[in-house]
């Protein structure tokens, strides 16, 4: 091939001039290879997280999940956050229960717990009810609670709304303290390259009922000590999937500092239940092709 010929131009030359068939036959199939177009591309998941809301820092942790989940899966995320750190924050698609439209998952992470009103309840779900699968983070748990939530709540009734959706109830925490993370479902595609780790000082949320439809992923252990010294150790599932009406949706209670949330251990594992929940993971665990990190 001479310098100003294409691989194309020279093999069909070859062939031209004779060349045994079967290697210019390979010539040009190489040709033709090289002039393919590549495979399309996997478009991005669109991911739309929602942050606001009381006692926490979500100005700053919402900017750590986006650039986290961004390098870590090919998602593309949109943020939507309201300032207001009141219990009742105006979050914008309360009262429109079209707002996943156009999305892949929806990300909770605010902190509502005063809003109470069904009818808005019903509205945040509907996309789930519809297929949309949902990621719940910390304190989406302690979110959209109707009546006393330390009280459990049968499911189907209004008052389980939320807690249907989640597959736990959780109505608090204690102090803030490091807590053990152990993995107690390890053949889940969440969880097979994840390994166990201890947080910071750190909320536990407790467990008021794990539901029927969840599969408890990790338990977290907090160790305190009594006025004498003695030691106590609290243990909750901490990590969790959900089967809501055929819909898959992860959670997990952990993540109210930011030194936690920026905690690659942690942003794994976030990245990996969106993965599940979008079905982007095979039984083995291993992200499908096209949607691992971008190059």
């Amino acid at each position: 091939m001479n310098a100003h010929e294409t691989p194309f131009s020279s093999s069909v030359r070859h062939l031209r001039r004779g060349l045994p068939s079967l290697l210019a036959l390979s010539l040009l199939g190489s040709a033709i290879a090289l002039h393919t177009a590549p495979a399309a591309v996997a478009p991005p998941l669109r991911v739309l997280l929602i942050t606001g809301g009381c006692c926490h820092d979500y100005a700053h942790q919402k900017d750590i999940l986006k650039q986290g989940l961004e390098q870590r899966a090919n998602v593309t995320v949109t943020q939507v956050h309201t300032a207001d750190g009141s219990t009742k924050p105006p979050l914008a698609m309360l009262g429109n229960p079209d707002y996943a439209q156009g999305y892949d998952v929806v990300i909770h992470d605010e902190c509502a717990a005063d809003i109470n009103d069904p009818a808005l309840i019903k509205g945040l779900l509907t996309p789930h009810r519809a297929g949309i699968p949902g990621v719940n983070l910390h304190c989406a748990m302690h979110s959209f609670r109707i009546g006393n939530p330390g009280e459990k709540a049968a499911p189907g009734v209004e008052r389980a709304l939320w807690f249907d959706y989640l597959g736990i109830q959780s109505s608090g925490h204690g102090a803030q303290l490091p807590i053990a993370i152990r993995f107690t479902e390890t053949n889940h595609p969440i969880t097979q390259v994840l390994g166990d780790w201890t947080t910071i000082k750190e909320e536990l949320y407790n467990n008021i009922q794990v539901g029927d439809t969840a599969q408890p992923l990790a338990q977290g252990t907090q160790t305190t000590k009594n006025k004498e010294g003695v030691a106590k150790d609290t243990q909750y599932v901490v990590a969790w999937v959900n089967d809501y009406q055929g819909t898959r949706v992860f959670s997990t209670t952990i993540g109210h500092n930011n030194e936690t949330v920026a905690d690659a251990r942690y942003l794994d594992l976030v990245t990996r239940g969106l993965l599940w929940a979008c079905r982007k993971l095979d039984d083995h665990g291993a992200v499908l092709a096209g949607y691992g990190p971008k190059q």
